[in-house]
């Protein structure tokens, strides 16, 4: 998968192919990374790709001149979806994430200042979207958490295929509790059925344990998703655990 970056700062989005699952993929050849910097279509002495908002009022507004040529450059090599990181986009999800592992190329366009001309967005970007109800100074961090979720959907991207259909809201749900040595830590011992060798019974406890956290921590998860009549039965079993108990694992 090709991913391609607008934005005034390629050094910093390079950073998400420099090491972890994304480094690796990068090598692999799982995916790849292009950088179009707005600054190199400026034409006046000074590069300057911002300017004063018309109307008024604080901060600057990237320009559209440049910005427009980034993207159509872009897109002759790279004929992916645009997608805008901004605050005013629909949510990055796990759903999102999928959508996008599907295809085989993404342009990300990352903003700065106080955003970009709108004429940019009516004129080339397909989707806005946000990786939360908060401001960054840009764009760059959203489009990296973007590539890394992306990524670790890709086949080849993680050292064992079942990774990542393991990993909370990959089905809907948070992930269970994880454990490893040693047995004991500091008085607390891991629960006795991970050691019992039943892979059956260590599945039930960990879809127990991944619909009961998600019931304490992220109720509205539920309510979205359409639960089967066993884990209807292991919800509330963990339920009546939970309100019996003052602290469970």
């Amino acid at each position: 998968m090709r991913f391609d970056v607008i934005t005034l700062f390629p050094e910093l989005v390079n950073a998400v192919v420099s090491s972890g699952v994304t480094g690796r993929a990068a090598e692999r050849g799982i995916i790849s990374l292009k950088q179009w910097n707005p600054r190199d279509y400026a034409t006046d002495v000074h590069r300057t790709v911002d300017d004063r908002p018309y109307g008024g009022g604080p901060g600057m507004v990237m320009k559209g001149d440049c910005l427009l040529q980034a993207i159509r450059d872009a897109r002759q090599e790279n004929p992916g979806k645009v997608v805008y990181l901004s605050p005013q986009g629909v949510p990055l999800n796990q759903a999102l994430v999928t959508e996008l592992a599907a295809a085989e190329n993404v342009i990300l366009l990352c903003g700065r200042y106080e955003g970009i001309d709108e004429r940019v967005i009516a004129l080339e970007v397909d989707l806005e979207c946000s990786i939360g109800d908060y401001v960054l100074s840009g764009g760059e961090l959203g489009a990296m958490v973007l590539i890394d979720a992306v990524t670790r959907l890709l086949p080849g991207a993680l050292g064992h295929h079942e990774s990542a259909a393991q990993d909370s809201f990959f089905d809907g749900l948070l992930d269970c509790s994880h454990y490893t040595r040693p047995e004991e830590l500091e008085g607390l011992a891991i629960p006795a059925v991970l050691k019992s060798g039943n892979h059956a019974d260590i599945a039930k406890w960990r879809k127990k344990q991944a619909l009961g956290k998600t019931w304490r921590r992220r109720p509205e998860l539920l309510q979205a998703r359409q639960l089967t009549d066993s884990e209807r039965v292991l919800l509330n079993e963990y339920i009546n655990e939970f309100e019996s108990s003052e602290k469970l694992p």
